[in-house]
This record gives C-alpha cells, structure tokens and sequence, in this order.
C-alpha cells in the first residue's frame, strides 16, 4: 500500500490487493441535500484479493470488488455497487452508484456508467461510451419512479463515444457501433450502426463467446 493512499476505517482488504499513490478507498459519499441518491450510512468497502486501485483513483464505501479487479488511475467508483471477478474499469472512468459489473467486463478509459445499471459478464465498453438513467432530466417528480440505466446482457460490446438512453436493453452478444445513438432496445446478437442506432447485421459465429 502506498504511503500516500487513504484507507478508511473498517475497509476489507483481501490478500495481495495493492493501493497505489493517492488512491482513495472506503470514502462514504458527500451528497447535496436535493441528491435523489439514497443518504445513509454505508457498511465498509470491500476489495476482493489481487485487485489493483492505482493512482488517483477512488472506491466509496459500500461497494463490492472481487477478485483481481482494476481500476484505473483516476478512475471511480462510487458506493452500493458491484464488480465480478477480473473486471477493468479503465483510466478515468466513472461507474456510479447502484450498479452491478459481471465478471470478466471491461469499462476502457473515460466511460461513463450511469446509476442503476447493470453490466452482465463478459461486455466491453469501449472508451467514452456515455450511458444515461433519468429521461426526464431532473424535471417532474415523475422521473424518480422511472429512473434506470441501460441493462447489457452477456458478452455485448458497446463501441468508442456511443450513447445509450435510459433503460434500454442491449441484447447477449450485440453489438453497438462507434458513436451509435442507441435509442431502443437492441436484439441478442445484432450489429446496430448510426444515429438513431439501426441494426444493419447479426454477430457472426466465429466472434461469439465460446464459453
């Protein structure tokens, strides 16, 4: 563990994590009186053996890693949430409160993962994939019983600078183009392009998972 690293009290640190420069582990989160996140006191953080918080980044209590996770310099990720074993969450990247990350998932540098998504095991989000929860933004009283990030099923991949509106479903093995507008949901296994997204295509065989 670093020396310039903060561990708050009551962090569970399993064998072999490492804590690099600056990281911030086990913070409980400072909320704006108007936030619609929950406002307790959360239990400690917890990080699975072998994970990896490298430089800058920050874990909030509550939250979950398994085993041999990492996250990436300056990365984030905030509280009540839950990462499968040898996920990546990539270099300054966010994932936001109450989501859930499958094992195997790769977040690259500078995602955004909403709150109240849920990430299945073996997806790829590519770097600045922006998701969204709230199509409401922050108007109505409404939106509270409605707000949900996307849902992405097994083994979908998600390209470079897409967009997902809220509480859309991509389908196991789908796959969404670079800088797609993903306004619907997507089909298992269909190659989806363009502005609104369209599916142009299946997932070929030989790129299916094979376990």
């Amino acid at each position: 563990m670093a020396e310039t690293a903060v561990v708050y009290p009551g962090t569970v640190i399993g064998n072999g994590c490492q804590i690099l420069d600056y990281a911030v582990v086990g913070k409980q989160p400072t909320l704006s009186p108007r936030s619609t996140a929950k406002q307790e006191q959360l239990p400690p953080l917890e990080l699975g053996a072998g994970t990896i918080v490298s430089t800058g980044a920050v874990v909030f209590a509550g939250t979950k890693l398994g085993e041999r996770v990492i996250v990436g310099d300056q990365a984030c990720v905030r509280e009540r949430c839950e990462l499968g074993d040898d996920c990546v969450v990539g270099r300054g990247s966010l994932v936001e409160n109450d989501t859930s990350v499958g094992a195997r998932t790769k977040i690259q540098a500078n995602a955004y993962v909403t709150a109240y998504s849920q990430l299945e095991d073996d997806v790829f989000i590519a770097p600045c994939v922006a998701t969204t929860n709230d199509n409401f933004m922050g108007r109505t009283e409404r939106r509270h019983e409605l707000r949900k990030g996307p849902t992405i099923r097994r083994g979908a991949r998600i390209g470079g600078a897409a967009v997902l509106l809220p509480g859309i479903e991509i389908g196991e093995e789908a796959f969404v183009g670079a800088g797609a507008i993903v306004i619907r949901d997507v089909p298992a296994r269909a190659v989806v392009v363009g502005s609104p997204a369209r599916q142009i295509r299946e997932v070929p065989d030989d790129e299916l998972l094979t376990e």
